[in-house]
């Protein structure tokens, strides 16, 4: 049967929710049945060879996907559990929602995360809350170690939806650096992309070590990315930019690069400044239509 490249979408969106559907009755199942630590849900199994604590050296960056249904936060914190990222950027993220993850994070998993946020919209559709006092949306940072000089700006221009970046210093790996966490404009409105960029990258060549990562919502040899990959080299071996690929609508198979979306198109990026890189994974997640990325840097 020949299916088209939207009703893909819907189907891979309906499987997604279908299993979200089923955590959230798991969840109520345990929580009902006298659930510890004031209601959390009992901790289920992660995957052998999970690490008990942040893993040192590691980084990673997640769209968790707003509006994915509701209920999932016990699962987003488990995906995280599961790799335990010293640092990891959430973008899509309600300031309700990640204080949720966090203490799932704790008191479920055992893994303590300071958090800074970035909200860039006050709005009820999204993120809930009383129509006075509508929760944060945008960016936030979690790491294991402590976080400095925070600074949340917006884009002068964030195209159909304000958009920002979040900035932190922090230990990764037990050397000090600059994290950055962005989310760019929407993927037809390459032109507010480049704007943004622009205010990005001034910022990040600020920096001799940086770590910049977020759903730029562009492929790879999208010309507006073109400051960025004359800053730092993306974490993905196989994704390097090329003369000979610069047609911003190519695929980016084109680049070798690994996929990090539902539909099949690379949009999130950890872009490293002064900073070597090791091995780069990615990992599909039911909670979200953006794929859970992270990268072990090289540790000599």
């Amino acid at each position: 049967m020949c299916v088209h490249s939207g009703e893909a979408i819907v189907l891979i969106r309906g499987a997604r929710w279908a299993a979200a559907a089923m955590t959230a009755v798991c969840l109520g199942l345990l929580q009902g049945a006298g659930a510890p630590n004031g209601g959390l849900p009992l901790a289920g199994p992660l995957p052998p060879g999970t690490a008990g604590a942040a893993v040192p050296g590691r980084v990673g960056t997640w769209n968790i996907c707003n509006p994915c249904g509701s209920g999932n936060d016990f699962g987003r914190a488990t995906e995280i559990a599961t790799y335990a990222p010293q640092v990891i950027a959430l973008q899509e993220a309600c300031v309700r929602d990640v204080q949720r993850i966090r203490r799932y994070l704790e008191e479920v998993y055992g893994l303590v995360y300071r958090v800074e946020y970035g909200p860039v919209l006050r709005n009820w559709n999204r993120c809930g809350g009383l129509p006075w006092r509508p929760g944060g949306y945008g960016q936030a940072i979690l790491s294991a170690a402590p976080m400095t000089d925070p600074v949340s700006a917006e884009y002068p221009d964030g195209g159909s939806e304000d958009r920002g970046y979040l900035a932190v210093t922090t230990l990764v790996d037990g050397r000090p650096v600059r994290v950055f966490n962005t989310h760019l404009a929407e993927r037809r409105q390459a032109g507010v992309r480049a704007g943004q960029i622009e205010v990005l990258a001034a910022e990040v060549a600020r920096h001799d070590r940086a770590i910049v990562l977020g759903d730029f919502n562009a492929v790879p040899p999208a010309p507006e990315l073109a400051p960025m990959w004359a800053l730092a080299p993306d974490t993905d071996p196989g994704c390097r930019p090329s003369t000979a690929d610069a047609d911003a609508d190519a695929d980016a198979d084109a680049w070798h690069c690994t996929t990090t979306t539902d539909w099949d198109s690379k949009f999130d990026y950890v872009f490293l400044r002064g900073i070597t890189p090791g091995t780069h994974h990615v990992r599909p997640s039911p909670y979200s239509d953006h794929h859970l990325l992270y990268t072990d840097l090289d540790r000599g």
